[in-house]
């Protein structure tokens, strides 16, 4: 993106109501964010320097991001459900209810980009607390699903299906909730990063509300993003899951690598060893990770020699119990208020999104795969069409688009 465009994309951001998800508006900040998505990617496969991470900073729009992420994720769990089960909602295409459903990948995607850079977790204020509790549910969920996890079969990376009816989209979300929670788990990685720094409520929540040390134990042990089928082992990494050689299988992916990190970062910093609570059962759970510990991982993550030792102590010692200080901890504001402010509505929320926003005409369609071919594929826009291209001259049945603006079709004649 050029600069300038960027900043207007960024300036543009605003928080929106849960209501007016899937709207002419909403549209049009999704896919803002999904301009910034992929510029951002770009920057950050080419090594270049993130001056998008400075345009969120300085027009103070993390706090946004983390908002409208926490209000599709509700909208998912509340809405979405009510969405599939209305008998007389049989849409002409379920591509604009996809567009919401993705909307919360492009935005997770978009933070664990940003993440790296200490300045955005401090940014992030107290929606930091509201974004530990997300990736907290979203890791819940992967070690939930861990033991039966299997590859799905997948579309090419990097592209979009047009789910073409209910139950396919409902498959879908399935298939992006599995890769929008491993993203949560790298921005997780990232928060952990900046223990000396956070708040003390955040460091509260991970450590004590949501015991993420003993939870990401049990990713490492159920490890959802490996499997076997059919006697060979397959592991997710890329976004794809692919087979893995027999020289490669104690190859550490980037995924275990993450776990690991983070459990650094808890467990080996003095300001989470002084508030981590070592009782019988966390002790347990954290000697467990001994087992891992082999000359093969140490030799590929040599950080984890420092693990070793730590653990190694705790086995032969009782830490001192956590000071009993009085804290008056805050909690997280937007999915609470978000909460409060829909409860009782969503069916009501679902029946007029599908009045306003999810029964488009054969007309807004053809609108819309317009405006989303410069964001989207070409090939997927046109599946969103029900009916055949016409030519732009005569109305005929078309049979090729212009091979210079890839927009208009034409006949044959």
């Amino acid at each position: 993106l050029p600069p300038a465009e960027a900043e207007a994309l960024v300036q543009a951001l605003r928080g929106t109501e849960l209501r007016d998800i899937g709207g002419a508006g909403w549209l049009r900040q999704h896919e803002a964010v999904e301009k910034l998505n992929m510029h951002a990617i770009l920057s950050a496969a080419a090594g270049r320097e993130q001056p998008l991470t400075e345009l969120l900073l300085s027009h103070g729009k993390i706090p946004v991001l983390i908002g409208e992420l926490i209000t599709v994720e509700l909208w998912k769990h509340k809405v979405f459900p009510v969405l599939c089960r209305l008998q007389d909602f049989k849409p002409m295409s379920t591509f604009p209810i996809y567009v919401v459903l993705h909307h919360e990948a492009s935005i997770i995607n978009l933070l664990e980009t940003v993440f790296f850079y200490k300045e955005v977790c401090e940014a992030a204020e107290d929606g930091i607390l509201d974004l530990i509790d997300y990736c907290h549910r979203k890791l819940t969920l992967l070690a939930a699903r861990g033991a039966s996890r299997k590859p799905e079969t997948q579309n090419q990376q990097g592209t979009l299906a047009s789910p073409s009816s209910m139950q396919e989209l409902q498959e879908q979300a399935e298939t992006m909730e599995f890769e929008i929670s491993l993203k949560a788990l790298s921005v997780l990685r990232f928060i952990t990063d900046q223990v000396a720094s956070l708040p003390l409520s955040a460091l509260t929540r991970l450590l004590s509300t949501h015991n993420v040390p003993c939870l990401l134990v049990e990713l490492l042990e159920r490890c959802p993003w490996s499997c076997r089928e059919a006697g060979t082992l397959k592991k997710f990494e890329n976004g794809v899951w692919h087979a893995v050689p027999p020289e490669d299988q104690l190859k550490m992916t980037k995924l275990d690598g993450q776990v690991w990190l983070a459990l650094c970062n808890l467990l080996l910093s003095p300001e989470c060893r002084r508030k981590y609570h070592f009782d019988g059962f966390n002790k347990s759970q954290l000697l467990k990770l001994r087992a891992f510990l082999t000359d093969v991982l140490l030799d590929q993550l040599p950080n984890l020699v420092e693990m070793q030792r730590f653990l190694c102590h705790l086995a032969v010692t009782e830490p001192a119990p956590p000071k009993k200080d009085l804290v008056l901890e805050q909690v997280p504001a937007v999915r609470e208020h978000l909460l409060k402010k829909n409860a009782g509505k969503w069916e009501a929320i679902a029946k007029h999104q599908v009045k306003c926003a999810f029964s488009p005409t054969t007309e807004e369609l053809r609108l819309q795969a317009r405006r989303w071919a410069q964001t989207y594929s070409l090939d997927m826009m046109e599946a969103l069409i029900p009916d055949k291209p016409r030519c732009r001259v005569c109305g005929a049945e078309a049979a090729k688009r212009c091979s210079r603006c890839r927009n208009e079709w034409y006949c044959s004649r």
